[in-house]
């Protein structure tokens, strides 16, 4: 099937097409765009005119959209998801929801994966995952509770995303590798929601939302 799919769970935004033939047309940011401010209200819907034009592909050739829901960054989740509930709508097109977790995890080129989404207030969104697939749930820690859980799990993970960067000293020194700063795993990549979401049921675009997995910083007045 014939798959757009995004994710702006972290400061950068990646958009990738894949076509029914398994060819896949990708727009990756380089890792260091991670560190920089977020910018997906400017950057994701050039990124999605990227893809679909090197794809040659109209929107009444795709099946569905995929996008990645979370954990994450509670703005970024907001202007992804709500950007892939109008353009579903807009092309009569089911959703697909990805974990960003998830989709990070599959770019990491280890039999032990360990996915780290900085989540700010001094803690990370992780998930492990082995050769038989998820070790446990995702959750929201700081990075020394990680550590000792991994260490619990008997787990000898390569670790990436921006939050495995972030806390890179308390990670490493409880024995966890993390991937060079320049590897290109730290980045959640459109390839991989697009391939995790083949194996997705189809929603209705209006039932999909972010998994912001906690309470967001701001509190109503």
């Amino acid at each position: 099937m014939s798959l757009l799919g995004f994710d702006t769970s972290t400061a950068a935004s990646s958009a990738c097409v894949m076509r029914s033939d398994g060819v896949a047309f990708e727009l990756t940011p380089a890792p260091e765009r991670l560190s920089r401010p977020p910018a997906h209200a400017s950057e994701l819907m050039p990124a999605v005119a990227e893809v679909m034009d090197r794809a040659c592909l109209g929107w009444e050739d795709l099946e569905a959209i995929a996008v990645g829901v979370g954990p994450g960054a509670f703005t970024g989740l907001r202007i992804g998801v709500t950007t892939a509930r109008a353009l579903a709508h807009g092309a009569g097109l089911p959703l697909r929801p990805v974990s960003s977790l998830a989709a990070l995890a599959a770019g990491i080129d280890a039999d032990e994966r360990l996915a780290a989404i900085d989540a700010k207030r001094g803690e990370l969104f992780a998930l492990l995952e082995g050769p038989a697939g998820p070790v446990w749930e995702p959750e929201a820690t700081s990075a020394e509770a990680l550590a000792e859980r991994v260490r619990a799990a008997g787990a000898n993970p390569l670790a990436a995303g921006d939050g495995s960067i972030r806390f890179r000293e308390a990670l490493e020194a409880a024995g966890i590798t993390v991937a060079p700063d320049e590897e290109g795993a730290h980045v959640v990549r459109g390839i991989y929601v697009c391939r995790l979401a083949q194996s997705v049921a189809d929603e209705p675009p209006e039932t999909v939302l972010p998994d912001y997995l906690r309470a967001p910083d701001a509190k109503p007045q």
